[in-house]
Order: C-alpha cells, then sequence, then structure tokens
C-alpha cells in the first residue's frame, strides 16, 4: 500500500519495481567505485525512496530536525558572541562619555525631596 499524506505515490507494477531494483543495484556498485560522488549517492537515495515512501518521510524528518538543530547551534553562536563583546567592552574603563555635559548640582532643592 502506497504512503499516506503530503508525500503519497502510487504503488509500483511489478516491472517498474524490478527496473528500479536493477538500477539502484547498478547505482550501489557504481558508488562503491566513487564514494564521494555527491549526484551517485543522491540518485541511489532517490530510488531507495522510490521503493520505501516511508524511507522518504523518515529522511526528510531527520534532514528538517539537522536543519533546526544547526539553525539553534547558529543562533546560540551568534548570541554568544554578542555577549562577548559586550563583556569585553565593560572590562576596559573609557572612563565618563565625551560630548556630554554633566549636571554639576542637584536636580531637586532639599525642600522638594520627600520624605520617606
Amino acid at each position: 500500500m502506497a504512503e499516506s499524506g503530503i508525500y503519497r505515490t502510487p504503488a509500483l507494477q511489478g516491472w517498474q519495481r524490478t527496473n528500479v531494483v536493477a538500477a539502484a543495484n547498478c547505482l550501489r556498485e557504481q558508488i562503491s567505485r566513487n564514494p564521494e560522488d555527491a549526484k551517485l549517492r543522491a540518485a541511489y537515495e532517490g530510488l531507495l525512496d522510490l521503493l520505501d515512501p516511508s524511507r522518504l518521510v523518515s529522511r526528510r524528518q531527520r534532514e528538517q530536525a539537522d536543519a533546526a538543530r544547526q539553525a539553534a547551534a547558529a543562533l546560540k553562536a551568534e548570541r554568544r558572541q554578542a555577549e562577548r563583546r559586550s563583556a569585553e567592552r565593560r572590562k576596559a574603563n573609557l572612563g565618563p562619555p565625551s560630548g556630554v555635559e554633566r549636571r554639576k548640582s542637584e536636580r531637586r532643592t532639599v525642600a522638594d525631596r520627600r520624605r520617606r
């Protein structure tokens, strides 16, 4: 029975399945000779996904989980970098800000202050 849901594919007929298995075996031999070829591996994985649709779903879920993990790690690293920058800035004594005039007297008079 075919997989239900968004990745639904019709069931393969006998001759189609035989040809897909033969193509997958041929690609497996090619991959054993040249294991670094990404195109061969992608074609082989695609044929296996065609034979077993649940494999496609699990592979896509795994890829999405990996992508989410990498995005979270990138955000965490970026946050750490920003925290590191702010910590370094606080360590340096820059003194009072330049170009800003400081008030010499109190803002309120003694009579205006409220007692607690």
